[in-house]
């Protein structure tokens, strides 16, 4: 694993890491998980942790390293899946001399000529998000199964060209893990659906959404939307491209912020960017716009 990915991961907000490890907390507080504590001691700050009662301290890696009782490896591994951080690669052996190979487009660009999707990925995008077909076909979604037998949704990244710069792949098996899988040298994955800006009108809404899913959700419901990776900031260059963007077509970007302290922070973000960013409430119940989605149809 390169030196820069082990730092997208230090720069994760502890928080926010810890609301996901399950624990409570509140005005950046909670009890501690290392002691008897009956009054929150833990404090967080930015990518630090801290307990003025028992003195443990650290960052988001080490955090995750004290609380899960994970290896340092094995707590990026928790990390990279649980925040979608896209990596270049984890291996057995940490060996600096070892030369980790390029993403290999030529490799891939064939899978999405004709996707095709196996009864798992059926069920998941038709049955249980109730996607739009016309939505998988332009996102060119395509299924596999590995040598395990266990499927795969493979997610195609282009670039504003149509170019293949990358690509995830989803674990379809409910709770397994890892949920993710990025080939080896992983691509280009950051903004995600860029071929949409060029059917963008100018002043029409655009919506930026959390993850896939969400974007396939609001594409589903009639939206033109893009999708950042959940809970990362967003690197130099996308934010060029936004601000460019908003700047020369009069976008009105808009958002549907996830319904939990992570989700609000993220808006706070984005907001910094892009100063129009129009800020709308979930219904309460909706942790994220996928499950309002699917309420507002199955109504």
């Amino acid at each position: 694993m390169e030196r820069y990915d082990i730092d997208k991961l230090h720069s994760l907000s502890c928080e926010s890491v810890a609301q996901r490890l399950g624990i409570k907390v509140q005005h950046h507080k909670a009890l501690c998980c290392f002691h008897s504590d009956h009054t929150p001691s833990l404090t967080f700050k930015k990518n630090k942790f801290k307990c003025w009662s028992c003195g443990e301290s650290g960052d988001s890696i080490s955090f995750v390293m004290k609380v899960l009782g994970k290896d340092f490896l094995d707590a990026c591994r928790w990390l990279a899946d649980e925040h979608n951080v896209i990596v270049t690669s984890f291996t057995a052996s940490e060996d600096s001399t070892v030369q980790q190979k390029p993403f290999d487009v030529s490799r891939y660009e064939r899978f999405f000529e004709r996707p095709w999707l196996n009864e798992e990925a059926r069920r998941f995008l038709f049955d249980e998000r109730r996607i739009d077909p016309r939505v998988v076909r332009w996102c060119r979604l395509t299924s596999w199964k590995d040598k395990q037998g266990v499927p795969w949704l493979q997610i195609p990244y282009f670039n504003r060209e149509g170019k293949l710069i990358g690509i995830q792949n989803r674990n379809l098996i409910k709770g397994a893990e890892p949920r993710f899988r990025f080939p080896q040298g992983g691509g280009s994955i950051s903004l995600y659906n860029l071929p949409v800006l060029n059917l963008l009108k100018p002043g029409e809404q655009f919506f930026i959404t959390e993850g896939c899913s969400d974007c396939w959700a609001m594409l589903s419901a009639g939206h033109k939307a893009i999708a950042i990776p959940s809970a990362t900031l967003l690197t130099k260059k996308d934010v060029e491209l936004l601000e460019t963007w908003n700047l020369k077509h009069e976008t009105t970007f808009h958002m549907f912020p996830d319904n939990d302290a992570p989700g609000e922070r993220l808006f706070l973000q984005l907001q910094k960017v892009l100063p129009s960013l129009v800020h709308h409430q979930l219904p309460q119940g909706c942790k994220d716009f996928s499950e309002y989605y699917l309420k507002k149809i199955t109504a």
